[in-house]
């Protein structure tokens, strides 16, 4: 696994051993960030289900200000860091170690405004999809910056909501047997 673009381009990063964690794949990465490619620069990107934080460095890597991961796995939390320190990264990120759930309902002060939110549950958790998308489109809503976007990864065959709350899907990418779905804030304009 590398990192695919930016400062870091070409720089391989650590897996967490076994089948509990399933990376991005570099080729799904590569596509993602072509799509978010002129949000990126200076934003604030928050990587929920972080994993080896391969996406949220993959941000930092093409010039985000600023990464937040939340991971709660212990060996994914450690490889997360060997990521980190192995990279020398000290700044422009913080690491949120603990249930992506209690992270989104607890209320927040000194954290940015996200511009874009990337979550990524393990496929066998069909339930944490529709309720991190209900809580960032509901009760969870105010952690987003006007205009950002809110990216699922999951398996092609699953079909998720095209709506969470104020959260609406706006566009669907399939690629091998994954997918990402691309979801934007209801404006009151849009909703009327």
């Amino acid at each position: 696994m590398r990192i695919i673009a930016g400062i870091f381009r070409s720089r391989v990063l650590l897996a967490p051993a076994g089948l509990a964690t399933r990376p991005t794949s570099d080729r799904l990465r590569e596509t993602l960030f072509n799509v978010l490619a002129p949000r990126i620069a200076g934003a604030a990107f928050l990587d929920l289900y972080a994993g080896s934080g391969a996406v949220g460095i993959e941000a930092l890597s093409r010039g985000a200000e600023q990464v937040t991961f939340v991971e709660r796995a212990p060996a994914a939390l450690k490889v997360l860091r060997e990521n980190l320190d192995r990279l020398a990264l000290a700044v422009g990120f913080r690491i949120h170690p603990g249930s992506v759930g209690s992270f989104l309902r607890k209320p927040r002060s000194g954290l940015p405004g996200f511009d874009i939110v990337f979550l990524d549950p393990p496929y066998d958790a069909a339930e944490e999809y529709a309720a991190t998308l209900g809580l960032l489109g509901g009760a969870s809503a105010g952690l987003l910056a006007a205009g950002s976007v809110v990216i699922a990864e999951h398996r092609r065959k699953e079909r998720l909501d095209e709506q969470h709350g104020g959260l609406i899907r706006t566009r669907l990418l399939e690629q091998g047997d994954a997918a990402l779905s691309f979801y934007a804030a209801i404006t009151a304009e849009k909703s009327q």
